[in-house]
């Protein structure tokens, strides 16, 4: 394809995906509530318990829409892989085309694993620890917008980077990763694990290492995918010559 057909290929791309999102956030929307329950029943099981409040008149119809909207981009997860996948499969070969409903299922897989971790791991550590910096009769009354955007941060950050063996994977299929890059800047990943894990957790070394631990274990599961997929597309180069 010329410039200008790959341009318009990835709008139809975009287009598809914008419309899989709001899909997405119609169908969440309808569940919202519950959904808002999952979400404060971690501040009913810490140590120091504190109240959330709204303190604007919109504020619950902002919060409710900024969920279904959080909500929308979690359920079309499949469908944007497969967007992104079809906007890179031309430059694949065919037999490597055929990995693509594996590549959704474990992408989707990847990120609620990576949700569920946060929620039952991390939250539970950083709501203790900055419930505990409570001082005198000073109360804890937090705003639910602010409580909602910290509990999606966290989550979906943790979610995404569990993507960490999926990405690795496509970098690796189109040559720009190799396993040999992966074990020489180990070093600097860590460094990079050690910072992201400290900006997703709050500021205590336990929360860290909690982080921290998994994230190390994805990396070296990267370098052993992207190993697989350069074996494979170099297995399938010399084939087709």
């Amino acid at each position: 394809m010329t410039f200008l057909e790959h341009l318009e290929e990835l709008r139809w791309r975009l287009i598809k995906s914008f419309a899989a999102v709001f899909v997405g956030a119609v169908i969440t929307f309808f569940f919202v509530d519950k959904i808002i329950e999952i979400l404060v029943r971690p501040t009913q099981l810490i140590d120091h318990p504190f109240s959330l409040q709204v303190l604007t008149v919109q504020g619950m119809f902002m919060v409710k829409w900024g969920l279904a909207f959080v909500g929308g981009v979690v359920l079309a997860i499949p469908v944007l892989t497969y967007q992104l996948w079809k906007f890179i499969a031309p430059g694949l070969y065919a037999t490597e085309r055929r990995y693509v409903y594996p590549v959704i299922i474990f992408t989707y897989f990847s990120f609620v694993v990576g949700i569920v971790f946060a929620y039952f791991v991390i939250i539970p550590f950083s709501l203790n620890f900055f419930s505990s910096m409570g001082y005198g009769d000073i109360q804890n009354n937090v705003s639910i917008k602010y409580y909602l955007s910290f509990m999606t941060w966290i989550m979906l950050g943790t979610g995404l980077i569990f993507e960490l063996p999926i990405a690795s994977y496509l970098l690796a299929v189109i040559g720009l990763l190799t396993p040999k890059f992966m074990r020489e800047y180990r070093r600097h990943a860590i460094v990079i694990i050690m910072i992201l894990s400290a900006i997703i957790t709050p500021p205590d070394p336990v929360s860290m290492i909690v982080m921290t631990i998994p994230l190390m274990c994805l990396y070296e599961i990267s370098i052993g995918v992207t190993w697989l997929a350069s074996k494979r597309k170099t297995a399938i180069g010399d084939a087709s010559q």
